[in-house]
């Protein structure tokens, strides 16, 4: 029997460490436009998410994530006064990485922008990254990936992504995670992307510490936000990522 790893040693506590080392020696990277889309699709057994295991060897490296990636110039679209219209840019950058990490189709006259996520200075890469979402336009048999960038693929309902994280079985990055825990409300397609174009996009520029039950990140409307200081009493709205259990809390709900 393999012993399980102690708080102090999991493995949020090492990657935060390991990027806390960074920005220590580095110090803050400039933020790089991104994009992402939940690809979702209905079933038998409820609503699903195409999720994508990213290559070790490279940024989110191990994680399973949604389609997505930088925002490139070829992507830019301009509006009627020659201007770049930023959130049509970034919804033909999610379109483009659908297609080229799962030859996923989306129409992008159908997605959704749901949030935008701005990472913490201690992390070592900065995607500041629109969240879009759509419905799987085709068949969900034609998922394809390169084996480079992307080594594995699967479907899965939301509330068991997040349980086979607490298995220790994936990793899910915090944007992953609270998108995850949003999705589990619905219980189609069509409900989600209703009350997703309903309600105004989710703005999260995260603060993040560390604790000793794992590091916190800490959003907009959390006692702890503007100190960085997650033991400050008061309101809240974090992620505590415990290693058998996210722990979510927002008081504003």
């Amino acid at each position: 029997m393999t012993d399980q790893p102690s708080n102090r040693e999991h493995r949020d506590h090492m990657r935060y460490d390991a990027y806390a080392r960074h920005h220590g020696e580095q110090g803050s990277t400039e933020l790089i436009a991104a994009a992402t889309v939940i690809v979702l699709r209905d079933t038998a057994e409820g609503l699903e998410t195409l999720m994508l295991h990213k290559n070790s060897k490279i940024a989110f490296g191990g994680m399973w994530v949604f389609p997505g990636g930088r925002i490139d110039d070829a992507d830019e679209v301009l509006d009627e006064d020659g201007h770049t219209d930023e959130l049509a840019t970034a919804a033909a950058a999610a379109v483009r990485e659908a297609a080229e990490e799962a030859s996923v189709t989306v129409d992008p006259d159908e997605m959704v922008w749901f949030a935008r996520w701005i990472p913490p200075p201690v992390m070592p890469k900065r995607f500041a990254t629109f969240f879009f979402a759509a419905r799987l336009n085709g068949d969900a048999g034609a998922v394809a990936i390169d084996d480079g960038e992307i080594t594995d693929h699967e479907w899965m309902r939301p509330a068991d992504a997040m349980a086979r994280r607490d298995a220790g079985g994936i990793e899910l990055a915090p944007p992953t995670w609270v998108t995850l825990n949003q999705l589990t409300r619905y219980t189609d397609v069509d409900g989600a992307l209703a009350d997703m174009e309903a309600t105004e996009p989710a703005f999260y520029e995260t603060h993040m510490a560390r604790t000793d039950d794992g590091p916190v990140a800490m959003w907009e409307g959390d006692s702890g936000y503007e100190a960085n200081d997650p033991t400050l009493h008061g309101a809240r709205h974090r992620l505590t990522m415990v290693e058998d259990r996210y722990r979510f809390e927002d008081d504003r709900s």
